[in-house]
């Protein structure tokens, strides 16, 4: 093993602080355009199996309750650590000849648009159960596609300036692919209708099959893992399936708990409301143009506005404050859709609207950075499986319950108030993991100090 595949697992240091005209340079590196599509190809099935998928079903009458339960097929998204061991370790057959990530890069990639096809195809009118196992097949093979994209992103990754440049890219990426998916969708859908909208989405997919092909194979961890009995052994199993979790308490002992808990809660505002944004919209008497033309003014502006301020906090004062600064963001953003009962005019949407996007982009940009100094080379896949997983889990299996919630509400106080004070609750999710990271910082600093 090298000295730099020695050090990689502590943390990914840069030996010297890159200057503004560096940075500007390795922005044209091909692999930063290749991590900006792969951020793309990441982001588009997400929004067509949840809050996209919402919109449609709501359009066909759906229930608010059904909608939120549907959404837990967002849940395979969750349970990436199952099977992310053989994505570390296993070449895909006959396409592993391209190598093992960009091999599982191409598999779910295709596999993903097949089932956006098939859900077109079946659509709300064959019956919720046929469009939800195909939902779930793209949420499955998408689940797979973001765990070797992430593997990749963090191999590729020269040093620690290098590694926040791609997550930037495919952030970047990853949020143009949710207004393609949240906006120019419905847009579409308007004039052409949502089936062959979805088709659209699978043709866009094409995306990610060009830069699976255009990616260079990283031999980063290549050392690391040629290092290990093969997965098909007792030792070879053992070592990927509990080796991760190993790993990973052996670094940083009890604080990982607090890490996993305070990750886990991260992003409870974005998630918790998610499959009611779209019904919202709908019952507040939006217009399918009205959302997109507002959506598409905001989402790319407030997106790169929030990735670019993250990144600047992050080096001037470092991940702590940035992850706390965007949890209070998320909160205050995710609280302000209840203005919209109130006034629903065109200036009101935009602000709101703007506000989202450029709290959401802010806070992922924080907790991947977070997330990816945390893993270790021989085990990036699936230790970066596990906190992602760590941090969609609580969100995505609560969320299936805001459609009951909000018509709990409503039945007392009316559909628009009951939209209202789910809001500003789930608003107030934000201040647990203030709480949690201010808690980690302090101990943190307090086992340094010790050291």
């Amino acid at each position: 093993m090298t000295a730099d595949a020695k050090a990689a697992p502590d943390a990914p240091i840069a030996t010297r602080r890159r200057t503004a005209l560096e940075v500007l340079r390795a922005l044209r590196q091909p692999k930063v355009a290749v991590m900006l599509a792969l951020g793309f190809s990441s982001g588009l099935p997400f929004l067509l199996t949840q809050n996209t998928l919402g919109y449609w079903l709501r359009d066909e009458g759906t229930s608010l309750k059904l909608i939120g339960f549907i959404s837990w097929v967002g849940l395979a998204y969750v349970l990436k650590p199952f099977w992310s061991p053989i994505v570390d370790r296993v070449d895909v057959p006959l396409l592993g000849r391209l190598g093992r990530r960009r091999g599982w890069m191409l598999l779910s990639q295709i596999v993903v648009a097949l089932g956006l096809v098939a859900m077109a195809v079946v659509g709300p009118a064959g019956g919720l159960t046929a469009l939800g196992a195909f939902a779930l097949v793209v949420a499955f093979a998408s689940a797979t596609q973001d765990i070797v994209i992430d593997a990749w992103r963090i191999e590729a990754s020269g040093d620690a300036d290098e590694m926040g440049l791609l997550s930037s890219a495919a952030q970047l990426g990853y949020r143009i692919a949710l207004l393609v998916a949240d906006a120019a969708i419905i847009s579409a859908a308007a004039h052409l209708g949502w089936s062959p909208s979805y088709v659209v989405m699978a043709v866009l997919m094409t995306i990610g099959v060009a830069a699976s092909f255009s990616a260079f194979e990283p031999a980063k961890a290549d050392e690391a893992l040629d290092a290990k009995a093969p997965l098909w052994t007792p030792r070879g199993f053992f070592d990927a399936v509990v080796g991760p979790f190993i790993e990973f308490f052996g670094k940083h002992g009890a604080l990982g708990l607090l890490m996993l808990a305070a990750i886990a809660a991260y992003r409870l505002p974005d998630f918790l409301m998610g499959p009611m944004y779209n019904p919202y919209y709908h019952d507040l008497g939006f217009t399918k143009d009205a959302v997109a033309v507002v959506r598409a003014a905001t989402g790319l502006p407030g997106a790169f506005a929030g990735i670019l301020l993250s990144g600047l906090c992050a080096v001037r004062f470092g991940l702590f404050p940035t992850l706390i600064l965007g949890s209070v963001m998320q909160g205050l953003g995710t609280a302000a859709f209840a203005i919209l009962g109130v006034t629903h005019g065109p200036a009101a949407f935009t602000a709101v609207m703007a506000l989202d996007n450029f709290a959401q982009a802010f806070a992922g940009v924080a907790l991947v950075a977070y997330m990816s100094s945390l893993t270790s080379l021989g085990y990036t896949a699936t230790q970066y499986a596990l906190l992602s997983s760590t941090y969609a889990f609580l969100g995505k299996f609560l969320k299936g319950f805001s459609g009951a919630a909000v018509e709990g509400l409503a039945a007392t106080h009316g559909l628009i108030a009951g939209y209202q004070i789910a809001w500003l609750v789930t608003g107030l999710t934000a201040l647990p993991p203030i709480l949690l990271f201010l808690l980690l910082a302090w101990l943190q600093r307090r086992r340094r100090l010790r050291a």
